[in-house]
């Protein structure tokens, strides 16, 4: 059985709160008395994109288990590679990234555009993501991450940001059986929903909780609710089941 700690949007930027959200996080995965296989974060690491930020983020998320991270919209592509990967080149390219843990293959996917806050998966990623899933055996379950979400999810504001043009991830998912769920954050609050055919599921906002039209006229998100995280379980019998948590 496989058990994956999903969490997202942590936006570390220099304040004690959202580096204290992030510890708490952190401590209940290392307090849990069967470990998490993997510890996923989908995107903005940091807020504002610098450097310190992105140092304070490999110092919370230093762990024995496998700590798994992509960029957001908020992410610097140049700051995080020096901040958390220790590359000073400078690069602005997608930073793509497979990691190989626990018998299932995590592929993770930078949909940042600079500059934007909506995603999109340019050419180099989508050449990347169909040459990784053409070489992984096809019994091997396979998780693609990303940080927006590949679909509408009912947020007049939100929605405008998601992944645009989708289409070509979703025929690479409906390509290759081996995907067993698209992960994703971004938006702040837990959801479960489909994409070509596989569940896709958003980790709940670590920083804040995203506020639903439906739920009253006041600020986008709330920093009221608890931060959260998202258990995903694949079993040997290939049942793939999420189970959300509040971290107090």
């Amino acid at each position: 059985m496989l058990v994956i700690a999903h969490l997202s949007d942590t936006h570390l930027d220099g304040h004690p709160r959202s580096a204290e959200r992030a510890v708490r996080v952190m401590d209940h995965l290392h307090a849990l008395p069967r470990p998490v296989d993997a510890i996923l974060i989908t995107g903005d690491i940091a807020d504002h994109g610098e450097v310190s930020e992105y140092e304070t983020a490999a110092r919370l998320f230093d762990s024995p288990l496998p700590v798994l991270m992509c960029p957001g919209n908020h992410d610097v592509r140049a700051a995080y590679r020096k901040g958390l990967l220790g590359d000073d080149g400078g690069g602005t390219g997608p930073i793509n990234a497979r990691h190989d843990v626990a018998g299932a293959v995590f592929l993770l996917a930078d949909s940042s555009v600079p500059g934007e806050d909506h995603g999109h998966l340019d050419d180099e990623t989508l050449a990347w993501l169909a040459d990784e899933l053409a070489s992984v055996p096809a019994g091997a379950p396979t998780f693609v991450a990303l940080h927006h979400p590949p679909v509408v999810l009912h947020h007049p504001v939100i929605d405008a940001m998601r992944l645009l043009q989708a289409d070509p991830l979703a025929a690479l998912v409906a390509a290759h059986p081996q995907v067993v769920a698209v992960l994703t954050g971004h938006f702040h609050t837990a959801v479960a929903s489909t994409f070509a055919d596989r569940p896709l599921r958003i980790a709940p906002g670590v920083v804040s909780t995203l506020r639903m039209p439906w739920e009253g006229d006041r600020s986008l998100t709330t920093q009221t609710q608890p931060p959260g995280v998202a258990f995903h379980v694949y079993d040997d019998s290939g049942l793939f089941t999420t189970h959300y948590r509040v971290v107090v």
